[in-house]
């Protein structure tokens, strides 16, 4: 029988970024230098499939530093954590790595410069996502305000309106963000914000892409886990380009063929924390189907590599 044709756009960039890699990277160098188990704590980055793999290799995934054995050694995941986590593992003398994304600790940084400077600071976040806790974290109670909406802005008790700062997580949509960020400035002029956005390279590219490729397609997936910030922002981007049909899988098994019938085009793209290997398996599910026709929409180019810590970069 033959299959029905099928053009399947692929959004480029997509997939892993500099960060996720760099994490990945330190649980495995971690686990060549001291041998397993090597804690973790929280996920190491929002998706299954990478966190089962490594826990195949040794790697042992805690919520808290009192699950870690005190002579082992404990990483700390991308999101970045509390200043008192550190401090504990420093007062219990454990080996930790801390895997932070370095443009998670820029904000962490700014958070705290701001914190010198006399400045009460409002996050734009999401509440209970470890990124956000990590980042109100790096600072006494009361000192960082969370917003999520414009709605949460107007309803904000300041300590002083003449004396506030504004940072964000990184993982955001890049539209609300900018809507929450105008009724902030509208509210209080005098608002300090960060030098350079703090919504991540990669996470704004991979919205950018889904714009251009959404008006393309009758339907769109993003390969991506449930708890990542930043694939589901990828799925609202999509639905707000104008794709009629925008959902989140985890991995082939998940696509809902009965929705996707009588679909001629497909929008594929990915999470920054997928692998590529659930993208090709996603693809490949696709070509058993349709007669597929790959075409790239390609709206930026990344080359951005972080280094990992020095402690796995010397020897045992």
């Amino acid at each position: 029988m033959t299959k029905p044709p099928l053009t399947l756009y692929l959004a480029a960039p997509r997939g892993f970024c500099a960060g996720v890699d760099r994490a990945i990277k330190i649980v495995e160098m971690a686990l060549d230098k001291w041998g397993a188990p090597v804690f973790v704590r929280h996920e190491i980055v929002h998706n299954k499939f990478v966190v089962d793999g490594l826990r195949a290799k040794g790697a042992v995934f805690v919520e808290e530093l009192d699950e870690v054995p005190a002579d082992r050694p404990v990483i700390f995941s991308a999101h970045g954590v509390p200043k008192s986590v550190p401090a504990t593992a420093e007062a219990r003398q454990m080996i930790y790595v801390d895997a932070t994304c370095p443009l998670v600790s820029k904000v962490h940084i700014e958070a705290e410069r701001h914190h010198d400077n006399g400045l009460q600071i409002v996050m734009i976040g999401h509440t209970g996502h470890p990124e956000t806790i990590g980042t109100m974290g790096q600072l006494p109670d009361g000192e960082v305000l969370l917003v999520e909406t414009p709605q949460d802005v107007a309803g904000l008790t300041v300590r002083d309106p003449a004396k506030l700062a504004f940072v964000t997580q990184t993982t955001l949509s890049v539209d609300d963000t900018a809507e929450v960020v105008a009724a902030l400035k509208a509210r209080f002029p005098g608002i300090v914000g960060p030098h350079k956005e703090d919504i991540c390279y990669a996470t704004t590219n991979r919205q950018e892409a889904v714009k251009a490729m959404a008006p393309k397609c009758d339907a769109m997936l993003v390969v991506g886990a449930p708890n990542s910030s930043n694939s589901k922002r990828l799925v609202e981007v999509g639905a707000r380009a104008g794709c009629a049909y925008a959902q989140l899988v985890q991995r082939a098994t998940d696509i809902d063929w009965r929705a996707l019938a009588g679909i001629s085009s497909i929008g594929i793209t990915a999470g920054a924390s997928a692998p590529d290997v659930l993208i090709t398996e996603v693809v490949d599910a696709f070509r058993d189907r349709f007669d597929v026709t790959v075409e790239q929409v390609v709206t930026a180019e990344e080359n951005v590599e972080f280094k990992v810590p020095r402690v796995l970069r010397q020897p045992a």
